[in-house]
């Protein structure tokens, strides 16, 4: 970044930092690409692909469950490789250096918490766990990969395209001998702890968001569209209470209209140095 970027790019973000001293950070699917996890969306906010698992069908259809673990377990090593990139890493030594209050993320992928963010609510969950819907157990995401390349010998040398949340493309044919998984415990229905798309946040967790969004005295948008209501709200609830609200995005956000700045550039190429600007220590993560 050349020195006019640096102040065209940091200078207003730190002055807005500085000028809140409670400032809380919604990140979205845009903070994980430079950890090579796809994006749900283009630059204009549309949708790629297919659309994604509902989770009542997933809970109503053995069909659909079989064809969302036989892809998850295709995809799987994409999200096990991944690690927090620089704006991950950024926006933790942000919170330790007192200039983010708190970190609500619409991502699954768990980067935040190993990054070293502390006051962090994983909206959607987080995909590294697996609860069964009988006894309620909860399982480590590794065992349950570990038990379905066990059955499936043959569909874990699969090569596929790895599309966002540890999915991946795969032809239709390969689910025909496909193993799905099931509780160890009750031998039950496995689902990922995460909130499907036609599921609500639960209560509690969307309580606890609103309680740290009613404490803040700004938003800033971090790699997120805003295109999904449950992100979305958060700016409106904002701009409705008179907290303004500044989004680093590389394209459309739903928002637009209610930010107060907007830097059109990835997380991990502005936020460390505005770490830098700002003075504060770096964060090095797990």
């Amino acid at each position: 970044m050349s020195n006019i970027d640096r102040i065209d790019h940091l200078a207003p973000l730190a002055a807005f930092l500085q000028a809140h001293s409670r400032v809380l950070a919604l990140t979205g699917a845009g903070m994980s690409t430079a950890s090579g996890i796809p994006d749900y969306r283009d630059q204009d906010g549309v949708r790629r692909g297919r659309l994604p698992v509902q989770g009542p069908e997933f809970r109503r259809s053995e069909a659909v469950r079989r064809r969302y673990w036989a892809r998850s377990m295709v995809g799987w090593a994409t999200l096990a490789r991944a690690a927090p990139n620089a704006g991950h890493l950024a926006l933790a030594a942000l919170e330790r250096g007192g200039a983010l209050g708190g970190l609500i993320t619409q991502n699954v992928d768990g980067l935040h918490q190993r990054a070293g963010s502390r006051r962090l609510i994983e909206l959607h969950g987080n995909i590294h766990g697996v609860v069964c819907l009988d006894c309620r157990a909860e399982h480590p995401r590794a065992a349950i990969q570990a038990a379905l390349v066990g059955a499936n010998p043959a569909l874990a040398q699969a090569l596929a395209q790895p599309l966002p949340d540890g999915d991946a493309q795969i032809e239709p044919d390969a689910l025909d001998d496909f193993q799905p998984p099931y509780c160890r415990h009750c031998g039950g229905t496995l689902q990922p702890d995460v909130v499907f798309f036609g599921d609500n946040v639960p209560p509690p967790r969307t309580a606890a968001a609103l309680a740290m969004l009613e404490e803040a005295d700004a938003l800033l948008v971090v790699g997120s569209s805003l295109m999904v209501f449950s992100g979305f709200r958060f700016c409106k609830l904002a701009a409705e209470s008179g907290k303004p609200i500044v989004a680093i995005n590389v394209g459309r956000t739903r928002a637009d209209e209610l930010l107060a700045l907007k830097v059109q550039l990835s997380a991990e190429s502005v936020l460390p140095g505005l770490v830098q600007l700002l003075g504060l220590a770096p964060v090095a993560g797990e």
